[in-house]
Order: structure tokens, then sequence, then C-alpha cells
């Protein structure tokens, strides 16, 4: 779903970029309030690594973003994890999560046009993540306030963020499109073969989702407010207790054992996992090439990158090469993801301060 330089003119680049821009602005403020434990309700021990916890959750979404599987004759699928994101640490985290991947991965392995950057964001993470967490919250409104609901509406949600956000990069193809074809034609197929990646992304999410919520389920945004039953055997039988007025904590799992696992696995899916990954070109690839939407790419800017294609440059064993492509692309995401969520928080705790020392936020 990454869009190259010169499928999409100049002016709706840059109008997309405009955008892209203004929703990164709008979400670094939102996200200092989800960054803030201390405000979460039910928050356990250890929801201060909430930043960590989101710069994991991008490295994450990296190292998913390798792992092509196919969706029809001659074309595959990857996750996007705008509904991942959005529902593990709040859609405005969860925006910035997607944009610093979308960031490295076009600048540092040539994956996504420099210029086309503000389409990618716009499609992959702002339509994806707007799309689903309305969706999310609308769902677990009016289903039962449980664990699988939870899991089930992140399915739903996550399904159909991919056939939207193919239907945005349809409508930004349709008013600044570079080259002739039916608009019509290109639209179906968009949204046809994503449907069938959006049942791809479905199946991680939730099993993410309800992985994350297994062992930790405070430290899971879409989460909060999960009361847990407890069991009375009454009779030989269990019981619902009577609700308490205080949430009931699950037995918490130290975040530094999560966050661990969850490097470790991307590690694995990145470094190991992605070599056996699906070949075949991604949907709108293979749309493009189908309907001559891709008479007009044009070479990356950083076609020649160490890490171009996720290969490491001169590096023969193509087994060896992408491994190390996909170690150092989880690392570099992991460190810059936490750098950018680190400072976001910090930023908050500063203004709260000088707030708190300000002549008007004196109390008398």
């Amino acid at each position: 779903m990454h869009a190259p330089d010169g499928f999409i003119d100049v002016p709706v680049s840059a109008a997309a970029g405009v955008l892209a821009a203004g929703a990164i602005a709008v979400s670094l403020r939102g996200a200092r309030r989800e960054l803030d434990d201390t405000a979460r309700p039910g928050a356990g021990a250890g929801a201060e690594r909430t930043a960590p916890l989101a710069g994991l959750v991008a490295a994450f979404i990296f190292a998913v973003q390798m792992l092509n599987f196919p969706v029809a004759a001659g074309t595959s699928g990857h996750l996007l994890g705008g509904a991942l994101a959005a529902i593990l640490v709040g859609p405005y985290t969860g925006v910035l999560c997607v944009s610093v991947v979308l960031l490295l991965q076009s600048v540092l392995f040539a994956d996504g046009g420099l210029t086309a950057l503000g389409v990618n964001i716009t499609t992959m993470a702002l339509t994806t993540i707007v799309v689903a967490y309305a969706l999310f919250r609308g769902l677990v409104k009016v289903l039962p306030r449980s664990r699988r609901s939870v899991t089930a509406a992140s399915f739903v949600a996550a399904l159909v963020s991919v056939p939207a956000s193919a239907v945005v990069f349809t409508l930004l193809y349709a008013v600044g499109g570079t080259t002739d074809v039916s608009i019509g034609k290109v639209a179906t197929a968009m949204v046809g073969v994503h449907v069938l990646i959006g049942l791809g992304e479905a199946a991680i999410t939730a099993l993410t989702v309800g992985a994350v919520i297994a062992v930790r389920p405070d430290l899971v945004h879409g989460a909060r407010g999960l009361r847990q039953k407890l069991k009375l055997r009454v009779n030989g039988e269990l019981v619902d207790a009577p609700e308490t007025a205080e949430p009931v904590p699950a037995p918490a799992r130290s975040p530094r054992r999560v966050w661990i696992a969850g490097l470790v696995t991307s590690l694995v899916l990145a470094g190991f996992v992605s070599f056996y990954a699906s070949a075949n070109p991604d949907g709108l690839e293979k749309v493009a090439a189908d309907h001559g939407i891709d008479k007009q790419a044009e070479e990356h800017a950083v076609a020649d990158s160490p890490l171009a294609d996720y290969g490491v440059k001169d590096v023969d064993d193509a087994r060896l090469s992408g491994g190390l492509a996909g170690v150092i692309g989880v690392g570099v995401t992991v460190v810059a993801g936490t750098g950018v969520f680190w400072a976001v928080r910090r930023r908050r705790t500063a203004d709260e301060q000088a707030e708190a020392t300000s002549p008007a936020g004196t109390s008398v």
C-alpha cells in the first residue's frame, strides 16, 4: 500500500502532505494525554512505561509489515497497522506510531516515495486509525464489556479500515492521478483486493490485541474500564460475585517482560520469518501494474540506500541480507519511536510544571 513517487501529482501530494502534517501536529498534543499514565483509570504498576511500549508498537508494526501474505493469485498483502496501534496505545499515539514507521521505511528502505509520504500517512495512518477507532469505540459501547468483546471489535475495526484506506487512495488518484485510467475499474480492483487483505489485517490485529489483553489488559488503551468478574463457589457451582465499587485488576505481569517479549517477537519476525514472506506484489502494486497506474512512477530518491528494498548492501546471501535489514529496521524503529514518545510525554510534564509554578496556577 506504500505509494511511490509519481503516482499522484505534485499539487495533490503537497495537499496530502499538509493534511498529514496537521494530523501529526494534532496527534502530538493528543498523545501527551494518552501517554500520561497517571490520568489513566485502572493503570497498574509499571504503567509509567507506556512511552517505551508505544515505541515497541511501532517496531512491531514495522516487523509485521515485512510479512507479506498471499491473498489472491499473484497478489499479496501486509499489515497496515493503524487499527492495531490505535487500540493498543490510543488513536493519537497510533498516528505517530504508524507515521514513524512510514518515515523510516521511506528514508532508510526506499519503500514509499519521499514526495508521496504525505499520501501514505494520509491513507495508511490517518484514514485507518480514524475509521478503525471510531468503529471500535462504537462496537465496545454496545457489546458486553469483556475481553472477548474488545478482541471481536478489534477484528471488525481492522477489517473495515483496510478497504477504507484503499478508497481514500482511489479518491486521491481520481483528483491527482498522473495517468489517464478508468477510475471506476481502479476503485473496484483496489477495494476488492483490499477487502481480502483486510481479513489478514483483522486476524493479526485481533490475535495481537487478544494476546496483550490476556497478560496485561491495563496496557491496552482500548480495554480501559474492563472489569474482571470475580467468581464464588456456592454449593459446588461458580457464580458471579457482587460487583465491587473499584475495578479488580488482572494478575499483573511486569511490563518489562511484556516489552522484552514484544521486542524479541519483532526481531524474530523481521529477522527470520520475513524470509518466508510472499514475494508477490501487494494490492496497490498489482492494481497499478494491471491498470497502468505505474506508468509515471519515479525511481526512489534513496534507491541506492544501503538498506534499500529491505536488504543490506554488499551482503550476497539473500537470507542474511534480509534478516539483517529487518533486525536493523526493528532496532532503529524502537529507538526512534521511544525517543519521540518520551519527548512528547516530557513536554506534557514540563507544561504541567510550568502551569503549577505560574502565578495563575498558584493555589492559596
